[in-house]
């Protein structure tokens, strides 16, 4: 399982009720540029090129559960597959953002160590952690 980075701006966001995991919109888009903790919004972001089975702003996530235990709030969200239909790519993060939000904020990426560039017809899973969730906040 490749580990969850938090923006740093993503909890204050959350505790002044910017960021709703019950009603939000949430989306992954994909990046070869290393994200930086204090990136705030998307257009921090350089995401990869439009086309070829990515569409700029990336693909929406369904928030499919949250609970808290204990203290602790957990959002479980769906999966997110992409299909490239030409050359896609390299990407080597995937992003999680706030698509509701007015500036898309930014909430978390996982890095998966190497560039990947997909050819056509072969796909790419950001498998979320259905156990510990998407993102976990105490």
């Amino acid at each position: 399982m490749v580990a969850f980075n938090k923006f740093q701006g993503f909890i204050e966001r959350v505790y002044e009720a910017e960021i709703n995991f019950a009603s939000h919109t949430f989306r992954i888009a994909l990046t070869n540029s290393a994200p930086v903790a204090t990136n705030n919004n998307l257009a921090d972001i350089t995401q990869i090129a439009n086309g070829n089975g990515y569409t700029t702003g990336g693909t929406t996530t369904t928030i499919s559960a949250s609970s808290q235990t204990s203290g602790t709030y957990k959002a479980v969200a769906s999966d997110v597959v992409f299909t490239a239909s030409g050359s896609m790519g390299p990407f080597r993060y995937a992003v999680l953002y706030d698509d509701s939000h007015a500036n898309d904020a930014l909430v978390g990426w996982w890095d998966y160590g190497s560039a990947v560039t997909l050819a056509t017809g072969e796909t790419f899973t950001v498998d979320f952690d259905a156990t510990n969730g998407v993102v976990q906040a105490t």
